[in-house]
């Protein structure tokens, strides 16, 4: 897959919410979407056939986090999807991560991207410290997950956009960084805490940014999608 994409956060509540949406592009555009545990959880995995079979690449956001062998075998059950992408919590440590590697890898040899979810866009300083207990910055917290997480032999790491340029320098230029937490200049931030236009994310080095309600509770979602794709491949002035 090529770097630099606009993902689509599919937070609906079942099928017909989600290919009522799905319905509004033209025929040729195919945009990437991501199916969240909202949508897997309501639909299970017809939904995740459905929409592969519409031709989208898939992220599948389930942020797994368990012991070892739960995940290799649940990993084991999502590689069959046929999905592109699938996460986990870095937070479950290396054995976790390393199994959920072996877990992934299909007969064929080929295997989802996998990328580790460290710190939540909606998770701030006061909560880390005092509900989490994690007395490191947030930024330390951050790149040493996604460090961990390259070191497992990961293909990336979901973080904020004001992480990825740091985890950029410290886990390579090959290491995926996945980027909730965006938001137009004149849009409404919502519950995400550390947020930035596709524009300067794009500037700060994110290889994916994972856009929800901006594109899927717009006016003119197709449109605000083309938006989104204009700013962050810098073919929009958008807010720099």
């Amino acid at each position: 897959m090529n770097k630099k994409d606009v993902i689509i956060a599919l937070d609906f509540p079942d099928r017909q919410t989600t290919l009522d949406f799905l319905d509004l592009f033209p025929a040729g555009e195919k945009p990437f979407v991501k199916i969240g545990m909202e949508l897997f959880y309501a639909e299970g995995a017809p939904m995740v056939r459905e929409i592969r079979k519409r031709g989208h690449k898939i992220f599948l956001d389930l942020k797994l986090h368990d012991i070892p062998n739960t995940v290799k075998r649940a990993m084991s059950v999502l590689s069959g999807l046929d999905v592109d992408m699938a996460n986990l919590h870095a937070a479950g440590g290396s054995a976790m991560m390393k199994a959920a590697l072996e877990g992934l890898k299909r007969p064929d040899g080929s295997r989802p991207l996998l990328i580790a979810v460290t710190q939540l866009t909606s998770t701030d300083a006061k909560t880390l410290r005092e509900e989490l207990l994690i007395t490191a910055p947030m930024e330390y917290t951050v790149w040493s997950y996604a460090q961990n997480a390259a070191r497992c032999g990961l293909d990336g790491a979901v973080c904020s956009p004001q992480e990825a340029a740091d985890v950029k320098r410290r886990c390579g230029a090959s290491f995926l960084t996945v980027t909730p937490g965006i938001r137009f200049a004149d849009g409404d931030i919502g519950d995400q805490k550390r947020v930035m236009t596709p524009a300067k994310a794009a500037g700060a080095g994110c290889d994916y940014i994972v856009v929800g309600r901006p594109i899927t509770q717009a006016a003119n979602p197709v449109e605000a999608y083309r938006r989104c794709v204009r700013e962050f491949a810098g073919k929009d002035g958008g807010d720099v």
